[in-house]
């Protein structure tokens, strides 16, 4: 099993209207894609001097070959809504792990 995961910082005052839009709108998309076979989301608990707040979100595929597939071909297009509904009011990083 493969995880990839998108960590992002979003500014504490769109929190709420952020996790209703991934969760509405942005997750259903990359799952209906059929790469990944779950997803969880998760806030991270601690405390942000800058005045944002973390959340891991997860997807998880069962190759490699499908997370490449993604990252590749469906990502970019919906980077590219996020960046331009939160412009300057996020950070996200990128992590790919392998269950050992």
């Amino acid at each position: 099993m493969f995880l990839y995961n998108v960590t992002v910082g979003i500014d504490k005052e769109l929190e709420a209207e952020w996790v209703q839009w991934m969760k509405g709108q942005y997750v259903p998309v990359v799952m209906a894609t059929g790469m990944f076979v779950d997803w969880k989301m998760y806030k991270v608990l601690h405390d942000q001097e800058d005045g944002s707040v973390s959340y891991s979100v997860q997807y998880f595929a069962t190759t490699i070959e499908q997370v490449v597939q993604f990252v590749e071909q469906v990502e970019p297009e919906l980077n590219k809504a996020h960046q331009q509904r939160y412009r300057d009011r996020h950070v996200a990083f990128r992590t790919l792990l392998e269950e050992v």
